[in-house]
């Protein structure tokens, strides 16, 4: 496989995947075609939207096609927000209003704020799946927000594989190393490499 098509229509999430695999491998990411209208998330895991993603897109372009799902899940929350993590604050919601609305959660409750990122990453071509993968990075829940890179949840998620920051405190290479998207993209490359 030397190319696929990027079925995320976030920039971020593009940006990342685009600089995690051009690590790990030598393959031709193409741009989502702009005219593609956004997929409904339906599905109940992380795995069935990336799947549901990618196979859109791939239909869409007849070219196969990777797309990713991630979720915060929080265990002093019952998991939340999961599979909703993007849209948890509402539908419209900006990165910051999803870390609000997680902080004011998480007030009040003494349970320990421990987390975990996972990632879903989907290949998928016209005939169907042909490759699914998943990442995780287990971290805590800080008190407030810190740190100006990454996106997302990651100015309050302190991974327990690093040294304290929050993935939004580290540069982009510290935090592909240690990431759930990172994990999850090298084993998808580990993956392909296998089946050339």
């Amino acid at each position: 496989m030397k190319s696929l098509v990027l079925a995320t229509a976030n920039p971020d999430k593009a940006r990342e995947v685009r600089e995690i695999l051009a690590a790990c491998m030598d393959l031709e990411l193409l741009e989502r075609p702009s005219e593609l209208g956004e997929v409904d998330e339906t599905g109940a895991t992380l795995e069935e939207n990336a799947g549901l993603k990618a196979t859109s897109v791939a239909n869409a372009t007849g070219m196969a096609a990777v797309a990713d799902d991630t979720g915060l899940f929080v265990d002093a929350l019952g998991g939340a927000p999961g599979v909703y993590s993007a849209r948890y604050a509402g539908e419209r919601a900006t990165y910051a209003d999803n870390v609000a609305k997680l902080l004011a959660s998480l007030e009040g409750i003494d349970a320990p704020r421990t987390a975990r990122f996972q990632t879903a990453v989907v290949v998928a071509d016209p005939s169907g799946v042909l490759v699914s993968v998943l990442g995780s990075v287990e971290g805590t829940i800080c008190a407030e927000p810190r740190g100006a890179n990454g996106f997302g949840y990651d100015p309050v998620f302190v991974p327990l594989d690093g040294d304290g920051r929050t993935l939004a405190e580290m540069s982009d290479a510290d935090k592909h190393a240690i990431s759930h998207r990172g994990r999850a993209l090298r084993l998808l490359a580990e993956r392909l490499t296998e089946e050339v």
